[in-house]
């Protein structure tokens, strides 16, 4: 019976899950365009644990979503996961973002592509099949006429995350389902976290980092 702490800070939701074996007990998000993780992240931990009425030595371990994502997001949800696993001596468990998400969608058939807005045309996505079991791996690409076409011409493709909108305005097929005003949340990690847990699949806390896809690229301040 795995008591977890749940990490989501890869896009402008931050969210904290405290989940019990596959199920959330306690749940506390804010979608702030603003990115406030930093100022809110901890005051949701301890919210989460206040609700539930329990001390964070009774967690069994931290799972956090690993990207990819923002750059500060996840740093910030990484830094605290890993400065929690090495004061309580706990073991951390990275969960895929995008895996996550498409945990949001309840399907019967089809696909579930699970996506996240980048620079300009460009996407984070991945592929999945209803029952979640991945058929694609992670890929950043730019969004044309012809993306996703041999998944498209399958059947049915949902379609979730911040990338949807710019999406639709490329893609118009039957097929394509467009679930609209979805973000990463640690709602739907627990169920992922309580089976990596089961399989004792843990990250070393000294080294683990964010999977960003890409370098992190500084813009430079035009002011002189």
């Amino acid at each position: 019976m795995a008591l977890i702490l749940n990490i989501e800070t890869s896009t402008t939701n931050c969210s904290v899950s405290l989940s019990k074996d596959e199920e959330t007990l306690v749940l506390k998000e804010d979608n702030n365009s603003g990115y406030s993780h930093a100022e809110k992240l901890h005051l949701f931990i301890k919210d989460v644990m206040d609700s539930a009425g329990i001390s964070k030595n009774s967690l069994d371990a931290v799972a956090v979503s690993k990207g990819p994502g923002s750059y500060t997001g996840l740093r910030i949800g990484v830094s605290s996961a890993k400065g929690l696993c090495y004061a309580l001596n706990k073991p951390l468990i990275a969960i895929s973002t995008l895996e996550a998400m498409a945990h949001q969608v309840n399907a019967s058939y089809g696909l579930i592509i699970p996506m996240l807005d980048a620079r300009r045309m460009e996407v984070y996505s991945a592929v999945f099949s209803y029952d979640y079991s991945s058929t694609r791996e992670i890929k950043a690409e730019i969004l044309d006429q012809m993306s996703f076409k041999s998944e498209l011409e399958n059947g049915t493709v949902h379609f979730i995350g911040n990338a949807v909108e710019k999406t639709k305005t490329i893609i118009n097929n039957d097929n394509a389902v467009f679930i609209e005003g979805k973000l990463p949340s640690a709602s739907t990690m627990g169920k992922i976290a309580n089976r990596k847990y089961q399989k004792n699949d843990f990250e070393d806390v000294a080294y683990f980092e964010p999977y960003y896809l890409k370098d992190f690229v500084a813009i430079k301040s035009k002011k002189f």
